[in-house]
């Protein structure tokens, strides 16, 4: 590997400084850093790259290499990456495909042991992982953490195998990842104090105040669909040391547009030290998860960014390992077009009209209410018709029906209600649906819903859009969750699907996002999922 040698004003994170810098590199490692007299004729600011301290790789609908290859454009050189989506669909060997996808690449995956698959006893997953599979993979090198401990409600009540897991990866020394959205008082502490150090699902900065005031570490979130950063940003100058930024779930889309530099350009617009900005962009997840790229000093892994400034962050150049992998906003990481074996379960039949009917007389029926920008939904309970013996779905009162199907066997489809999808026309489906990945379809009528369903299935997994006038899918091979294919491509097609999703209607900001969380039990109040509506106060499914 070539030495060379980079000019600029170094940014010194935790000395709190910024100073004109000569830093050599040679065999993909920093051998020193030279502070220079003036920064006369230097360009940009030199900085340890960015890091995603949450997210789930699979929801880019992009397999690692790709996601890599996207990312550091935008000066991300790593990611603490859950890989629960493919785990709950695969099992082991769906870990396994991603470890070995994203040693391929250049760059950080720093993945963890998937701490809750399936997420609950209320849905049908493709595995299961066993406190022994957990701590088997703890044991592993690559696996840097337990993945987010969705089953709070098992945590407060001492379930033997959610303690089993988390004290597996106490036993190796490797920290909890925390999902406790509302959690609040004793419970918030009593499930801080069984081990579990992060959370990245508190909707208010008073919840997450009280968990920082308890010692917890806290991730603002601001990914494709569910949107925390203006909630919790004003806490990052009081609590730096203790917050972290992250993506939970991004679209191909707006992997494409930008990644964590957009955090931090927002948080200095809003007032926030731009010191303890990268703070959070780039130190914290890397004490906290033990990450092994650089952090700008010498003997470090040659790991940085170059940005123009620090108020807009746009990358300059990003190096991992010495390698220069991203230029002026261009990948550099070619791409693995060797063949792969990819991992996949999909058993369904396609299905028909008279399947996803629901027979009754009509009347006060509960529906979800999806909320633009949050996980969490609400529960109405409001009137609907009966037509010939079923109940069916208002538009005119932007009431659709919602289906979640089961592809991992025949089974007899689920069938509730949804408001604030916003179609007029057709339909859309996707095999994305959080945390089993049914597949999940809402339209206007049983025949769009229906051909949208069966798109996918003749696809084994993918999300698509129906209407009178066309038809559009956008294949998911690879576990019903991603393609293999160039992943500029795939934000294309996603750009395309999505534009006309909103066309028939939907003003949401990510319709297809918002959509595969609505099977996620885990987040209130209320959900569908293959067995049928859930309440997520309650903990329990519907008669």
């Amino acid at each position: 590997m070539n030495s060379f040698q980079v000019n600029a004003r170094l940014v010194d994170i935790q000395g709190r400084r910024i100073f004109p810098a000569k830093i050599d590199v040679d065999n993909g490692r920093i051998t020193s850093i030279t502070e220079l007299n003036n920064d006369e004729g230097l360009e940009g600011y030199i900085l340890p790259g960015f890091i995603d301290s949450h997210v789930h790789i699979e929801s880019s609908m992009l397999i690692p290499s790709e996601f890599a290859r996207l990312a550091v454009a935008h000066g991300t050189i790593a990611t603490v990456s859950d890989p629960h989506e493919i785990a709950n669909v695969c099992g082991m060997k769906g870990v396994e495909f991603m470890i070995e996808n994203g040693n391929k690449v250049p760059f950080y995956f720093n993945f963890g042991a998937p701490s809750c698959v399936p997420a609950t006893s209320f849905e049908t997953a493709g595995a299961t992982l066993t406190s022994e599979d957990v701590s088997s993979l703890l044991q592993r090198n690559e696996i840097r953490y337990l993945s987010e401990m969705m089953n709070f409600p098992g945590v407060l009540n001492q379930d033997p195998e959610v303690l089993a897991k988390i004290a597996a990866a106490h036993f190796v020394g490797k920290p909890v990842d925390g999902h406790a959205p509302g959690l609040r008082g004793k419970d918030a502490a009593a499930y801080i104090n069984a081990g579990i150090t992060t959370d990245h699902e508190c909707f208010t900065s008073e919840e997450a105040e009280g968990k920082l005031s308890l010692g917890m570490k806290i991730l603002i979130r601001e990914g494709s669909a569910a949107k925390n950063f203006d909630a919790l940003i004003p806490l990052l100058n009081q609590y730096p040391d203790q917050m972290m930024f992250c993506s939970d779930d991004k679209h191909p889309d707006s992997l494409e547009a930008g990644h964590i530099n957009q955090l931090c350009a927002r948080a200095v617009d809003a007032g926030i030290d731009v010191f303890n900005v990268l703070q959070a962009a780039c130190i914290n997840p890397v004490v906290h998860y033990k990450i092994e790229c650089g952090q700008l000093n010498a003997g470090d892994p040659a790991d940085f960014v170059i940005v123009e400034d620090l108020v807009q962050f746009n990358v300059l150049q990003t190096y991992i390992r010495g390698i220069l992998v991203a230029e002026k906003g261009r990948t550099n990481i070619s791409r693995i077009t060797n063949a792969i074996d990819y991992p996949n379960q999909f058993n369904c039949r396609e299905v028909t009209i008279p399947a996803i009917e629901l027979r009754g007389e009509g009347g006060i029926v509960p529906v979800i209410e999806a909320l633009d920008g949050q996980l969490i939904t609400n529960r109405l309970n409001l009137p609907l018709d009966s037509v010939n013996g079923n109940i069916v779905a208002d538009p005119a009162r932007d009431i659709l029906k919602i289906v979640v199907v089961n592809r991992y066997f025949d089974a007899p489809p689920a069938i509730g209600f949804i408001r604030n999808m916003g179609l007029k026309d057709g339909a859309m489906a996707s095999s994305v649906g959080h945390d089993s990945h049914n597949i999940i379809a809402t339209g206007v009528d049983d025949e769009s819903i229906v051909q949208a369903i069966n798109s996918i299935i003749r696809c084994k997994g993918g999300i698509s859009c129906i209407s009178k006038a066309e038809s559009f899918v956008l294949p998911l091979p690879v576990a019903g969750l991603m393609s293999a294919d160039d992943g500029y491509n795939i934000s294309r097609q996603y750009t395309e699907i999505d534009r006309r999703v909103k066309r028939l209607g939907s003003g949401l900001s990510a319709p297809f996002m918002t959509l595969s969380f609505m099977a996620l039990l885990v987040i209130p109040h209320l959900k569908l999922s293959d067995k049928g509506l859930f309440d997520g106060d309650e903990f329990r499914l519907l008669e």
